[in-house]
């Protein structure tokens, strides 16, 4: 039970960490007040265009990093003790890890939709299922390595 809830944890607080960055707290408007005064800072020629594609990025980079990291905590919780014989990277493990990315990734869209600041945007499932993605080929490309040492 200790092990279940060891490894399932850390997922669920995650989730909630998603569930709350959805909220009128994070959206647009509010992030857009921190990232766009501290580039203006930084390069203070910077045209507003530019400010506006920078905070966008920033904030698809967060989308980005907030799912790969939901699914290393998915592989970490899914993943049982490795027996002889057993590959450590399981393609199959993986696409269910995927899949479990993208359908939080589809629900976190829909409550968004729900908050007034916010909307859900299909654009940004597919952002976060390529946060996942990318989380999954980070971990596949550390394996590969480590095999070889």
């Amino acid at each position: 039970m200790r092990s279940l809830i060891g490894r399932w944890l850390p997922v669920l607080v995650w989730m909630c960490v998603i569930f709350s960055a959805s909220s009128d707290q994070l959206s647009f408007s509010r992030s857009s007040r921190i990232v766009g005064p501290l580039v203006r800072w930084l390069f203070p020629d910077v045209s507003d265009e530019a400010v506006h594609a920078i905070v966008i990025a920033a904030r698809k980079c967060a989308h980005l990093l907030e799912y790969a990291v939901l699914a290393l905590l998915f592989w970490r919780a899914l993943r049982k003790p490795p027996t002889p014989g057993t590959p450590p990277w399981q393609w199959s493990q993986a696409a269910l890890v995927l899949a479990l990315v993208v359908l939080y990734a589809a629900t976190d869209e829909f409550h968004q939709a729900f908050v007034p600041s916010r909307e859900g945007s299909l654009r940004d499932l597919l952002v976060d299922a390529l946060g996942g993605a990318l989380g999954l080929l980070g971990l596949w490309v550390i394996g590969r390595v480590r095999r070889r040492w």
